[in-house]
């Protein structure tokens, strides 16, 4: 019996008006055409709401005015350029949107609305003005995101990271577009590492009903799965790892688990779809 492919139809990019922009925006466009979905280029300046706790009430002097007055300038060449940028984007099914003040709230509601959310390597890895965003999202919204890296391709290997808990459960049901499109399914598990007991063969299961299917490749080794994991999804030339993001949602900062942290900050990994 055939089954009918789950679709997306809004890839979200949160762009910031600087050179990555270009590259974030390419991915998204890499993720939505086998769907012909939208690439929504949203712009998410700074907010000068955020100045406004150290600017004192009812009264600002002439420094603050200055600040204000060049976060505002700042904003404005930035959302040309984010624009400029997507104009250039040689994708038709595309969109714009500027953020205004909150943009903290505007980007949530966003990404709400969307099926996924693509940033690159330096803002996943904490660099750069989008990266409190890259939190936000992740974290405080659990939108399923995209860390997108050198390689990514929609119809190549794609590596799913399974431990049975809720996390990668959520991982994997929300990447099924995409696992159904890949030429290749390798499910990873490494019980050594794991204090749960879990047979990867139940997903395996899962996804063959809905169209997909997946090799299993069980790791013996233990300790710290995150290094294994990567070597694994390396060794089957994935160009994707879908795992579940670990951490706590933000109090003043956003804490990610180990094994999160150690898939954001390898060197030459496959990009990440992560899921919290």
């Amino acid at each position: 019996m055939a089954v009918e492919g789950i679709s997306w139809a809004r890839i979200m990019a949160p762009v910031a008006g600087g050179d990555a922009d270009v590259g974030v925006l390419a991915a998204a466009a890499v993720l939505a055409a086998p769907f012909e979905a939208e690439v929504a280029a949203v712009y998410t300046p700074a907010d000068v709401a955020d100045l406004m706790p150290w600017m004192g009430e009812g009264f600002m002097g002439g420094v603050q005015v200055t600040a204000v007055q060049s976060l505002k300038e700042a904003a404005a060449e930035g959302e040309t350029a984010a624009r400029a940028a997507c104009e250039a984007l040689a994708y038709p099914h595309k969109s714009f949107t500027a953020l205004t003040s909150p943009v903290w709230s505007a980007l949530s509601m966003e990404g709400r609305l969307s099926d996924v959310v693509v940033f690159d390597d330096a803002t996943a890895r904490g660099r750069g003005p989008l990266a409190e965003s890259f939190q936000q999202v992740v974290a405080d919204e659990q939108r399923p995101t995209v860390v997108a890296r050198p390689g990514l391709t929609a119809g190549g290997c794609i590596a799913v990271a399974w431990d049975g808990g809720k996390e990668a459960s959520r991982a994997a049901r929300t990447a099924l577009p995409l696992l159904q499109k890949a030429s290749k399914v390798v499910i990873l598990a490494a019980p050594a590492s794991s204090a749960r007991y879990f047979d990867p063969a139940r997903l395996q299961g899962f996804l063959a009903g809905r169209g997909v299917k997946a090799e299993v490749q069980v790791l013996t080794q233990a300790g710290d799965p995150a290094p294994t994991l990567l070597a694994a999804a390396q060794q089957v030339q994935a160009s994707l790892l879908v795992a579940g993001a670990f951490g706590h949602p933000r109090l003043q900062e956003f804490i990610f688990g180990g094994t999160t942290r150690s898939f954001l900050n390898a060197n030459g990994a496959p990009s990440l779809f992560l899921s919290h």
